[in-house]
């Protein structure tokens, strides 16, 4: 069963959690971040991403980078833009995108759910992205990023919420320029934090919805702390990380599109017509294919759009990874069409997120002469499934969207 804390979140000052909130460090380059750091003194960015306030050509990786984070996460401390709360407490964070709302529990999660799997994941990481956050989180003494996690909320959670939110007054209240709406509230009467503490030790499992590479890297520090305090109790801060537990049915997860750098030198005719041994195929002169339902796919390529549905024998009687249209698309085009075999890897492939338009994509495939598949999205449903099976998904399987903002909230290993 779960075991997810309160704790003392340093956050920002209420009329500075505007500027401060920023993206994820990696949803944002590195000259869009410096853009925004030199336009934004107070983004949370001068500690997610350190390196804009370094020589541009300073290697990302470098301990300086690492250094200057955790000077800059000192510096606002000490100007009062980031203050710690005096005791644990929870908190709520709404976001709503195109009136569609969402609404989870910030806390700390044990690291020790997270290996022994009740807290379960659905993708590989990359030893250098871990790497990276590891320094990052071990640097700072902090989780400066919140795990996006969902979990089935027993109803009584979910009417904790929803009174609370509508008794009290949100400390945070603002509208990012992507036009999504952020609100928290703080959750501190010791009755209701006893009360959420109890109903998530009745909670099996919860799911990495978004984050595995802030996760792991959360853990592996916590790790080093016990190892380098071998008298450790348990119950310090090093064995908790920063997460938000969302109900798992309110949120909404966009496809991950595919580009293609090039068809591998054959003719657009003859690519096209290597579809119809697994796809029904039909032309969409003059509309852009946005697929409708699960085994479906829009294919862009020479300036035309087609519609590609998968026939059910190339599906029937898979596993539960195999029936992923991700997977479909992998097995039957990406790989013996156009010789793509780990995606992870190959520089022939981009993805973009669900969040960009369909001609982004035609316009994406046109400047190399490639193609480009507009996906279905995966459902929660299908990743939890995968999840609970303990298999993995390919990668770039889900853009969860909105993204949590960072800088709201800030775990300090060393409370």
């Amino acid at each position: 069963m779960a075991l997810f804390q309160a704790f003392r979140a340093v956050r920002p000052a209420s009329e500075k959690a505007e500027k401060v909130a920023a993206l994820p460090y990696d949803v944002v380059s590195r000259e869009e971040a410096r853009e925004i750091g030199e336009k934004n003194p107070e983004s949370f960015l001068h500690i997610d991403r350190a390196e804009m306030d370094l020589d541009p050509e300073t290697d990302l990786y470098d301990p300086k980078v690492y250094q200057k984070a955790r000077e800059n996460l000192d510096r606002f401390q000490k100007e009062g833009i980031l203050i710690q709360d005096e005791k644990p407490n929870y908190y709520l964070y709404e976001l709503i995108r195109k009136g569609r709302s969402q609404t989870g529990i910030v806390g700390v999660s044990s690291i020790d759910d997270y290996m022994n799997g009740v807290i379960k994941k659905h993708e590989l990481t990359r030893e250098d992205k871990e790497q990276d956050r590891i320094r990052h989180v071990d640097v700072c003494d902090a989780n400066t990023g919140p795990i996006f996690l969902a979990c089935r909320y027993p109803a009584e959670l979910l009417t904790l919420m929803e009174e609370w939110k509508n008794a009290h007054a949100p400390v945070y209240d603002f509208t990012s320029d992507d036009e999504i709406t952020h609100r928290v509230w703080v959750v501190d009467e010791e009755e209701k934090i006893r009360t959420i503490h109890s109903l998530f030790g009745g909670i099996a499992s919860i799911y990495i919805a978004d984050g595995h590479h802030r996760a792991a890297s959360a853990v592996k520090v916590g790790q080093k702390r016990r190892a380098e305090h071998p008298d450790y109790t348990g119950k310090e801060e090093f064995n908790f990380f920063l997460s938000v537990v969302f109900p798992y049915d309110q949120l909404t997860i966009l496809p991950y599109h595919r580009i293609v750098k090039d068809i591998k030198g054959m003719e657009p005719k003859a690519f096209i017509g290597s579809m119809k041994f697994n796809f029904e195929l039909m032309a969409m002169p003059g509309f852009p294919c946005k697929p409708v339902e699960k085994h479906c796919f829009g294919l862009y390529v020479d300036g035309e759009w087609f519609h590609l549905k998968a026939y059910p024998d190339i599906y029937a009687g898979k596993d539960s990874v195999g029936q992923l249209d991700v997977s479909i698309l992998q097995d039957k085009v990406l790989g013996p069409v156009l010789g793509i075999s780990d995606p992870r890897t190959d520089e022939r492939i981009r993805f973009m997120g669900g969040n960009h338009r369909l001609k982004d994509l035609a316009a994406a495939a046109d400047e190399t002469g490639g193609a480009a598949f507009a996906m279905y999205p995966t459902s929660m449903e299908e990743l939890m499934t995968i999840a609970d099976e303990g298999k993995l998904m390919p990668p770039k399987s889900t853009w969860f969207e909105p993204k949590l903002r960072s800088g709201l909230f800030i775990h300090k290993l060393s409370d």
